[in-house]
């Protein structure tokens, strides 16, 4: 009977035909049967050999399958082919052969979807490869590379990829490859991240209290490290920070007791008494008594023999000998003393001849300040290469500051220039210390009144207005001379205005500080006529702990009577650098004993009040009319305060050739700046460079101004000038007056007109500031000073709809909206969260109307911008979750 070595095999039609072979030993025929029909013999390609081995004859025969013959054949199975072998014997029959046409569709059933799990979670990818023939093979890529299967399992059927416990490395791109003999298709690249939830690590230890003595604060953190959120893990909830109060023993220095009576006297004609260090002991570190516990006296009145000798005779002798000894070496010593202070001096005037740097406390040299125009400063300075190349002052131009009038009187005062002349010689300190209205020993006084509108009051009430006159001094009795009138006090920064229902916005310009009176906060039919004074306060009236210093101006607001029915939102402007958590901030209020007394903390939640920290600004939201300011400790040397640096120069009025700079360090804040700028504007002085800022901390180290690169051939520089210092008690808090040095130049001839030169203020051990002067000393024009914030200065109130960014009607809706809380969820809690009001929110739950409050809040954040869109935005977004929401409730459902 014939056997088959070759029986046909499957095939597939790809581009060309397949060819089905077929071989047997022994066979006379071979012929081939497709579909049950025998294949015409014309078709068939035989050869024939004999195996050398057996002498048997073998016969081979093929056929060629066409793709046409393969698509039209409808049948129950697949198109199939076998061979039929013939010998002498019988016949015998092969396999059946299937020939299919081989493809792969481009688009897979079902992508691998990314995804986001947690640390140890699992992780399914699912992946339905495209339909093919024949069917194709699966295979798994992460991050463009085949990965590895083990620890891996892979479902049969649809090839989904699980990971039963992800880890970080688990992160990546995946992709799901299907394959066969016709082609390779790549599904959608699926985003895998493995997350890791933050966690707190242990608390530290609490630190030491930060006061040396008495009450005090003290602190401990915690860190989210344990572990740390890692690709959008959440963040630990809770606090990082944990303060606590804590108290120091205060030192108690010894005292001396009383002394005992004296001892009997001895043979020595002695008698002694004593004393001890008890009344009191020293404690906690308290300081010894100073002094002798155990005094001597001779008892006899120096009657007494020793050695057949007077005591007192004795005694004389020695006295007089060491006398003249005494006497000879003290007059050496002072003539030693004489010249090697002589010597030192010489060497040092010599050094410092050399350096050119000369060491003065400049704390004398504080003045007046008036108006100003300034100039740019220029990167590149001819002077300080060639001193004979006259600089290009074509592209120099004129700054001028900010120079606002609240009041007509303010500005009639402004226009006569000889009223801000520096007034010579006179002796007004009591005046500055203790500014009040009602100081006495001023006489013929004006008192400026605001018109009174007696009907916006409620009946009983009257207006106070000494708070906010302007007081004018006359030449008489008094210290002022003609037509001169006293530099602005602290308290001439103020704005008046009448609010009724429709509430309003007032602003005291330049000063960053306004006042903002929620619409319905005043009721029907009544007024109030409202003010805001503006004072600067010595930190040393803050309280009893010496650490705390002002950090904003003192803000009054009233009238004291002022009844409103929701809380007003005020903004401070404040010097503080909060980006680190190095201070404690807290909101403090002049009771009528003029103590000050804590409101709230700015770190802790309060119900009375409500404070929105930002990094040059504080929003507050009171309810009672009162003097405010913030004040702040230092919890370590790193807390740093900001400094606005400036350099004004004009030329010397006591020389031709003379020109002085003056170089201000006050605190960063409009006001404090703005008593600067209208100080120089009467001095006639110009802004050499724009003014810069510099983080002053709370290190105790001094700050030091200098001047530098002074052309010596052009140029020469008041001795024991070159370098000022100010005391770090100075600098720290320097919020009564503003820290001011002088450098006086003189020029050698009148064609040197450009002065270049540069001045450093730095903190020893600290940040330093450069300030460029380039300018020519022949300019003297002036101009009109713009204002730094607002666009028209005199507008210092509005009243109804215009004086809030958000619509009546819009705000009306908001708040019905979202002061109930519904199952909806849109309530008040939720709008502060996407507004990013969402601390102490305690404070808005005690409110009548939340979201009313949280709205003004919002209002006098962006006053300046008037981003309206951020708020829509935020109720877009709300809008969403909500619908998000809904949509999945309905789903489950």
């Amino acid at each position: 009977m014939p056997r088959f070595l070759e029986e046909p095999v499957d095939a597939y039609i790809i581009k060309s035909n397949p060819i089905l072979r077929c071989q047997a030993r022994p066979a006379l025929q071979i012929f081939f049967k497709c579909n049950g029909e025998w294949v015409h013999q014309s078709q068939h390609m035989s050869q024939e050999h004999t195996d050398l081995q057996t002498g048997l004859k073998i016969r081979e025969v093929m056929i060629n399958v066409s793709r046409q013959q393969v698509e039209d054949f409808h049948g129950p199975e697949d198109y199939w082919c076998l061979c039929v072998a013939w010998s002498h014997l019988g016949t015998s029959k092969s396999r059946k052969a299937t020939v299919r046409i081989a493809y792969l569709r481009k688009n897979f059933e079902q992508d691998p979807q990314g995804t986001e799990v947690p640390l140890n979670g699992m992780i399914v990818l699912h992946c339905r490869p495209p339909e093919g023939v024949p069917v194709a093979e699966v295979e798994w890529l992460k991050n463009e590379e085949a990965l590895i299967s083990e620890g891996l399992t892979e479902k049969t059927g649809d090839h989904s990829l699980i990971i039963s416990e992800a880890q970080l490395s688990d992160s990546g791109n995946y992709t799901c490859v299907a394959s066969n003999i016709v082609a390779k298709r790549r599904s959608a690249t699926a985003t895998v991240v493995v997350y890791v939830n933050g966690g707190w690590s242990s608390w530290t230890d609490w630190s030491p209290c930060n006061v040396r003595c008495g009450r005090g604060m003290q602190k401990r953190s915690r860190t989210c490290t344990n572990p740390t959120p890692l690709n959008g893990g959440a963040f630990c909830e809770g606090m990082s920070v944990q303060k606590s109060t804590c108290s120091t023993l205060c030192p108690v220095d010894g005292g001396w007791s009383e002394w005992s009576e004296w001892s009997a006297c001895t043979s020595d004609c002695e008698r002694q008494r004593s004393r001890e260090c008890t009344a009191p002991e020293p404690k906690h570190g308290g300081r010894l008594c100073d002094g002798v516990a155990l005094a001597t006296d001779n008892c006899t009145g120096g009657l007494c023999t020793q050695n057949r000798k007077l005591l007192h005779d004795a005694k004389a002798q020695g006295v007089e000998s060491s006398s003249d000894v005494a006497l000879y070496s003290g007059l050496a010593a002072g003539v030693v003393t004489v010249v090697l202070l002589i010597v030192a001096v010489t060497l040092y005037r010599r050094s410092q001849s050399e350096y050119g740097v000369d060491v003065i406390d400049s704390s004398a040299l504080t003045g007046g300040f008036q108006s100003f125009s300034f100039k740019t400063s220029r990167q590149a300075n001819p002077l300080l290469i060639n001193s004979s190349m006259q600089p290009d002052l074509t592209v120099s131009r004129t700054y001028t500051s900010p120079m606002c009038f609240q009041d007509s009187i303010d500005k009639e005062l402004m226009a006569e220039h000889s009223l801000l002349d520096p007034l010579p010689d006179l002796e007004i300190k009591d005046y500055y210390e203790n500014p009040s209205i009602d100081s006495p020993g001023i006489a013929e006084r004006a008192e400026y009144h605001v018109q009174s509108h007696p009907q916006t009051f409620p009946r009983g009430l009257a207006p106070d207005y000494r708070a906010v006159g302007t007081m004018l001094g006359r030449r008489g009795n008094t210290l002022f001379a003609p037509q001169a009138c006293l530099p602005p006090s602290r308290h001439v920064h103020k704005a008046t205005a009448v609010f009724g229902r429709a509430g309003g916005r007032l602003v005291v310009p330049n000063t960053g500080i306004s006042l903002l009176v929620p619409h319905g906060g005043i009721t029907e039919d009544t007024s109030w006529e409202m003010y805001m004074i503006i004072n600067q306060e010595d930190s040393s009236t803050v309280s009893e702990e010496e650490s705390e210093i002002f950090l904003s101006p003192t803000v009054t607001y009233g009238p004291p009577g002022l009844d409103l029915s929701c809380p007003i939102a005020v903004t401070v402007a404040h010097c503080a650098e909060v980006a680190a958590d190095n201070w404690t901030i807290r909101l403090k209020r002049q009771a009528q004993d003029n103590k000050w007394e804590e409101v709230m903390s700015v770190d802790e939640e309060s119900t009375s009040c409500y404070c929105l920290l930002e990094a040059k600004r504080c929003h507050l939201l009171l309810e009672h009319p009162g003097r405010y300011a913030l004040v702040g400790a230092p919890m370590n040397p790193d807390a740093a305060k900001r400094l606005r640096l400036a350099v004004f120069g004009c030329p010397d009025p006591s020389s031709a050739l003379g020109f002085s700079l003056r170089v201000y360090c006050v605190d960063d804040t409009p006001n404090a700046f703005q008593e600067v700028a209208v100080g120089e504007r009467g001095r006639g002085g110009r802004l050499l460079e724009e003014p810069k800022t510099m983080l002053f901390r709370g290190s105790a180290f001094s700050l030091q101004v200098s001047i530098q690169d002074v052309p010596q051939l052009l140029w020469s520089i008041k001795p024991f000038t070159t370098c000022q210092e100010f005391s770090f008690s100075q600098v720290w808090a320097s919020s009564r007056h503003p820290l001011q040095c002088a450098f006086f130049l003189e020029r050698y001839s009148h064609s040197s007109s450009q002065l270049s030169c540069k001045i450093s203020v730095r903190q020893v051990k600290g940040e330093e500031q450069i300030l460029q002067v380039y300018t020519s000393v022949l300019e003297n024009e002036k101009t009109l000073v713009p204002c730094f914030s607002q666009s028209d200065c005199t507008v210092t109130s509005q009243t109804g709809s215009r004086a809030f960014k958000i619509p009546l009607s819009i705000r009306q809706r908001i708040s019905a909206t979202f002061d109930s809380a519904s199952t909806k969820g849109k309530d008040w809690q939720l709008l502060a969260q996407k507004l990013h009001i969402d601390r102490n929110l305690s404070y808005f739950a005690c409110q009548e109307s939340p979201s009313s409050v949280i709205l003004s809040l919002w209002e006098a954040q962006h006053q300046d911008t008037g981003d309206l869109d951020s708020l829509a935005s935020a109720l877009e977004e709300i809008s969403k979750d909500q619908s998000s929401r809904t949509a999945a409730l309905g789903g489950s459902r």
